[in-house]
């Protein structure tokens, strides 16, 4: 499975981004699917995904400011970023797991948020 993320990049405090992310398979073929961050020196924390009953789940951070969805025709994961703050400042991953529960990571894209 290849996941290929794009969209990161500088934004100011208050900003939007939107990021996207490309699977080689069907994104409604897996368990689940959903971003996750990475904070230097810290390990990857949960952004949003989609559980596998297909139901959109959040981290408490993020909840309110974040939405995940699924573009259908495109096959494309995106994840909308609203009231950007500087404490969401990290690399930005998708995921997608297999109902094998294998898990399959894109390379990352770096969100700044910074004036």
């Amino acid at each position: 499975v290849q996941l290929q993320a794009s969209g990161g990049g500088l934004v100011q405090p208050g900003g939007s981004l939107r990021l996207s992310c490309a699977a080689s398979k069907i994104f409604f073929s897996f368990k689940q699917v959903g971003w996750y961050r990475q904070f230097p020196g810290k390990q990857r924390e949960l952004v949003a995904l989609y559980t596998d009953d297909r139901r959109p789940s959040y981290g408490p951070s993020v909840k309110g400011r974040f939405t995940i969805s699924i573009d259908v025709d495109k096959n494309i994961l995106d994840l909308q970023m609203n009231l950007l703050t500087p404490e969401d400042t990290a690399v930005y991953y998708c995921n997608a797991r297999l109902w094998t529960n294998e898990d399959n990571w894109g390379q990352g894209t770096l969100v700044t948020v910074s004036s």
